[in-house]
């Protein structure tokens, strides 16, 4: 009988699964082994032809056939035929013969797919753990997170990699977006599409290999990516001694293994090819002149085959990971690139960690903050090691013969030769290894090489292997292939390559007779350091060389080794003596110098901020001293001149003084604004009051807000005269901008028009979040607009139009839109002209918006404008409106009512507010002639009221009766801990209740009785009341009519009975 007509296949499934599930176990079939790669590589037509044979090999029921081509995907209906198929055919053999017969590429993909895989992964995993000592010692080595940014900046294209650190302060891109190593080649969004081509950049020896190699860890141990059939890692220096290549050779090179053809030109295997250090080919990659070509057999030029297969002609179903550094990086065409990446800088708490390492590591991580600029460079890995390993080392020698490094320079002296710091140095141990270490350090880094193979150090007469103690085991570093067995030599880190030439070539200038730039030696006579140390100087400031800074770090350190410092710790070795160091000190000094005071009116160009560092390198800052002062001193205007924007320049990136904020205030016009601003482009918080801008001067700075590289985050430009004209270039820089959060226009002269201008920028800005337009003169219509901005614009926080002319119209529209603005937080209305008209519409919006928190008044820039209703003329209508809104409102912490026309019928209302509000914590109703009854009114709440900490009475008429009124509520109260009566007449009277009160009272801790008539008696009580209660921390008594001989005696009595207080008196 057959099967299927008694037992249905539910059960029969479930019976023969159960009973054969150990069986299974132990040996599983050919169909349960290759279950997975049937889901990825059988397509849906050939699914429905297997179910089709099956069916008619009665190897399948109808059933079984219907419910497999009813499932959803393809992997569910690929499952459920093995499930099926299982039982009937364990072994998978129809199956097997089907697929061999008529699809037989997908046979030998399914069948040797899994194997061939394997072992590409085992010898991985064992080429990471021959590499796994190498790399301990580096900071950073675990981490797997990069940085997803849009592209690659104009500054990584054009500078040194350490000028770009100094200048970005040793922090990662502004608006850079953390992407983990399983996230690197996978869609972002569900409707996003994975990227082809991925580019990571990063400056040299920040980790990029390190993290292709814990990339390729995570995947050999199947942590990532499953779906992934070949990761094929190759470091281009591999490829250096080719000079042609087909793909196909190329891919054996990197995965010899027999079947590996079966994987790598199939379409249904994904693939991903990682080209590690794209700035290491021999012939630099040249994307528009490449010629195209799609036979994978054909043999070309490295860099064109490595440019046909980016541009998707050669192996366009593989996915590409290329790593670089940001200028080679920034050569890739932006339009093959699907997405751009950064290597991570090490933030303070990572310096900080891999310092603990140290037995001296508080010392280390308190000098190193202590110098600024190796603190920033600590921020890349390899230099962080570089760093922390002499200070280390120094601090453990505990010996105050040897200073401890304040330059680059210094750092790397100790590094590459730890025994300078001893007193044993023998004669000539430098010299010897720098004719032939050196000499390959300089000429290569001319050449732009980094990596050297065994040949051409022995070319150099360089040891291979290095011998333990020698220079070349200590700098460096051995690279092995992924491919084969074969290696290859790199410097520890580029500036230790770098630093090495700046020594070959200083040696060798003193003696040099011919150009050193010419390693042939056929060039015009040059003889003298004079002329080398010049050489140098026009090489470093060439275009060709300039391009990226090449030459950058070796000016900087050639210069460094001149400084005293420097001086005593080579001298000696190097054979030069104290009056040659001297002369070559003045030389260079004059050279540079000259350097930075020959640019003239043009933009500083980091070029001329890296002749600043040269002198700071050098030890020469008297001239970066003087500047620095008048930075600190805002004694700079009229000074702007010749290299002291150059010098300004260099102080941004390093001084202490600008780290908060740069101060520019009272110095600038046109033209040292247009010098500086390539350079004010990297400021985060910046202040240029009181410069009387005109419109071009704001036509520069809306295309320094424009720029794509633009960091300003706080901008003050107060007290500029910027007109409505001015302020046109500014409003179209913020439909762009992405950085700028707070903006400071006040006393400006912008009006209505220009408040028009702005607010129709202001709607589509969604960085800003907060503005000062104090005193623009704006009115009602610029209030109108700003009305407009509130109904929109859901970022703006914080928004101050005090003294604006502002009438009860502008603030009813203000107070209409507040009723549908949900973010804004902090508004100054005062010293407009709101009225109870106005007043009224602010209330109601209260009522309904539960967002604004503070109504106050503060006239400090860097702090959050808030709110503030004084010197309004709101007469008691527009008081009692407020007391009805603060008996709903739950989020307004701060109402300042100061100088308007309350009185006591108006303070009532407020007051019988105050009895259910528990929100508002700070009240300003000084000057309010409010009389006793109004001070009684107030005094009443206080008894109820927990929230109230602050509460402000300066000149509101207060007498005896409202003093004690007062007093009796602090005897109960918990919650106010400021209270000022400055300007009343509580007199003798009050100061007794007030006394009493003290005596009792816990939460009071200022209390301010200025000019209150209180006399010598009053006075008195109140030093008497404090020797019982010392939370009081300060009391004010001046202006009583006490006499200096009384003050003396009262103070000295509050001093005995509450020390901590402190007294005007």
């Amino acid at each position: 009988m057959d099967r299927h007509s008694h037992i249905p296949w539910q059960e029969y499934c479930y019976l023969d699964l159960k009973s054969n599930a150990q069986k299974q176990e132990t040996n599983p079939g050919w169909l349960r082994r290759h279950q997975t790669l049937l889901q990825r590589f059988l397509s849906t037509s050939i699914l429905v032809n297997v179910v089709h044979h099956m069916r008619k090999a009665d190897l399948l029921s109808a059933q079984e056939a219907g419910l497999i081509l009813e499932m959803g995907s393809l992997k569910d209906k690929v499952h459920l035929l093995v499930e099926f198929l299982s039982v009937t055919d364990p072994h998978g053999t129809a199956l097997q013969t089907y697929l061999q017969s008529l699809h037989l590429t997908e046979y030998n993909l399914i069948t040797v797919h899994d194997s061939v895989v394997r072992r590409y992964k085992d010898a991985l995993i064992q080429r990471l753990r021959e590499d796994e000592n190498s790399l301990a010692q580096v900071p950073g080595n675990s981490n797997s997170t990069l940085l997803l940014i849009e592209c690659v900046s104009d500054l990584q294209q054009r500078e040194h990699d350490l000028v770009q650190v100094l200048v970005n302060r040793g922090a990662g891109p502004l608006h850079g977006r953390a992407l983990g190593l399983d996230k690197l080649i996978a869609p972002l969004t569900r409707v996003s599409t994975a990227p082809r081509v991925t580019l990571t950049v990063g400056v040299a020896g920040s980790g990029k290999s390190r993290m292709v190699r814990r990339f390729i860890q995570l995947w050999s141990t199947s942590q990532i990516y499953p779906e992934l059939s070949l990761a094929i890692p190759i470091a281009c220096w591999e490829l250096s001694s080719f000079d042609r290549l087909s793909v196909e050779r190329l891919l054996r090179l990197f995965v010899p293994y027999d079947n590996m053809d079966v994987i790598l030109f199939n379409e249904s295997c994904k693939v991903l090819l990682i080209l590690d250090g794209l700035e290491e080919f021999r012939q630099s990659l040249d994307f528009a002149d490449a010629p195209p070509t799609s036979d994978p057999r054909r043999e070309i030029p490295v860099s064109d085959l490595i440019a046909n297969i980016v541009r998707g002609n050669l192996l366009p179903g593989a996915t590409l990971w290329l790593l670089s550094r940001p200028g080679t990086g920034a050569k890739v065409p932006a339009g093959l690139v699907d997405r751009v990446t950064e290597a991570p800088p090490l933030s303070r708490t990572q310096i900080k960690d891999y310092i603990n390492h140290c037995d001296v590591s508080s010392q280390v991580w308190t000098y190193l903050n202590s110098q600024k600029p190796l603190l920033i460079l600590s921020s890349v890995p390899a230099v962080c090691h570089i760093i922390v390993t002499t200070l280390s080392r120094l601090l453990q020698l505990d010996s105050d013969a040897t200073p401890l490094p304040r330059t680059l320079t210094e750092v790397y002296a100790h590094y590459c030769w730890p025994h300078l710091s001893g007193s044993d140095t023998p004669s000539g141990s430098i010299r010897k290894p720098l004719s032939s270490l050196g000499r390959l350090a300089f000429y290569s880094l001319l050449r732009r090489r980094y990596t050297f193979s065994e040949t051409e150090l022995r070319t150099y007469g360089v040891d291979v292997p290095p011998q333990g103690g020698m220079l070349s085991c200590r700098i460096l570093q051995r690279r092995q292939s992924w491919s084969s067995d074969s290696v290859a030599w790199q410097f520890t880190h580029t500036s230790v390559q770098e630093f090495l030439g700046a020594l070959f070539y200083y040696i060798s200038s003193r003696r040099g007779m011919f150009d050193l730039f010419s390693e042939s030696g056929v060039s015009w006579p040059r003889i003298g350091f004079h002329s080398h140390y010049r050489a140098a100087l026009q090489k470093t400031n060439q275009s060709d060389a300039a391009a990226q800074g090449n030459l950058d770090l070796f000016m900087r350190f050639l210069s460094g080794l001149l400084s005293p410092a420097a001086a005593a710790l080579l001298g000696g070795s190097l054979g030069v003596g104290h009056e040659e160091q001297v002369t070559q000190r003045t030389t260079a000094t004059t050279l540079l110098q000259n350097a930075v005071t020959g640019t003239g009116g043009d933009a500083v160009s980091m070029r001329s901020v890296t002749m600043v560092t040269c002198l700071a390198e050098l030890q020469q800052a008297e001239w970066l001293r003087s500047v620095e002062d008048d930075l600190i001193n805002c004694s700079l205007r009229g000074k702007l001149k010749g290299g002291v924007c150059a010098v300004l320049a260099y102080l941004l990136q390093v001084s202490d003084t600008c780290t908060e904020e740069t101060q520019l205030s009272n110095c600038l016009d046109s033209s040292s604004l247009k010098r500086l601003l390539p350079q004010l482009l990297y400021c985060s918080k910046l202040r240029m009051e009181n410069n009387e801008f005109k419109e071009g001067t704001m036509e520069l700075l809306g295309s320094l807000l424009s720029a794509k590289e633009c960091h300003i985050q706080m901008l003050s430009l107060a007290d500029n005269s910027i007109s409505s004209k001015g302020i046109k270039p500014l409003s179209r820089a913020l439909l762009v901008n992405r950085t700028l959060t707070t903006l400071d226009l006040r006393g400006n002269n912008i009006g209505a028009k220009g408040a028009k201008t702005l607010c129709e920028a202001l709607k589509m800005n969604q960085v800003l979040v907060s503005v000062n337009l104090q005193n623009n003169h704006i009115e009602n219509e610029g209030a109108c607009a700003l009305a407009e901005v509130l109904q929109s614009n859901r970022k703006l926080t914080t928004l101050n139009v005090q003294k604006n002319g502002i009438g009860p119209e502008g603030v009813k529209k203000i107070g209409e839109a507040l009723t549908k603005n949900q973010t804004l937080q902090d508004l100054n209305v005062s010293s407009n002209h709101l009225g109870d008209l106005g007043t009224v519409a602010l209330a109601q919006a209260l009522m309904v918006n539960h967002v604004l928190h503070t109504i106050r008044n503060n006239a400090d820039f860097w702090c959050l404008f808030d709110g503030s209703l004084r010197e309004n003329s709101i007469g008691v209508a527009g008081a009692k409106d407020i007391a009805k809104a603060l008996k709903v409102n739950t989020c307004l912490r701060e109402l300042d009512l100061t100088a308007n026309l309350l009185h006591d019928e108006g303070v009532t209302a407020i007051a019988e507010a105050m009895r259910v509000n528990r929100a508002i914590t700070s009240l300003h109703l000084q000057e309010n002639a409010l009389g006793d009854n109004g001070v009684i009114a107030l005094a009443c709440a206080l008894r109820s009221n927990s929230s109230l900490s602050v509460l402000y009475l300066q000149g509101v008429s207060a007498g005896k009766s409202g003093a004690v009124a007062l007093a009796d509520a602090l005897v109960v109260n918990e919650s106010l801990h400021t209270l000022d009566l400055r300007g009343n007449s509580i007199g003798m009277e009050g100061a007794k209740a007030f006394s009493s009160a003290l005596k009792k009272n816990r939460s009071l801790r200022s209390l301010n009785l200025q000019e209150n008539s209180l006399g010598m008696d009053g006075a008195i009580f109140i030093a008497t009341a404090l020797r019982g209660n010392h939370q009081l921390t300060y009391i004010n008594l001046q202006g009583n009519g006490i006499g200096e001989s009384g003050a003396k005696v009262v103070s000295d009595a509050i001093k005995a009975g509450a020390p901590d207080c402190v007294v005007d008196i």
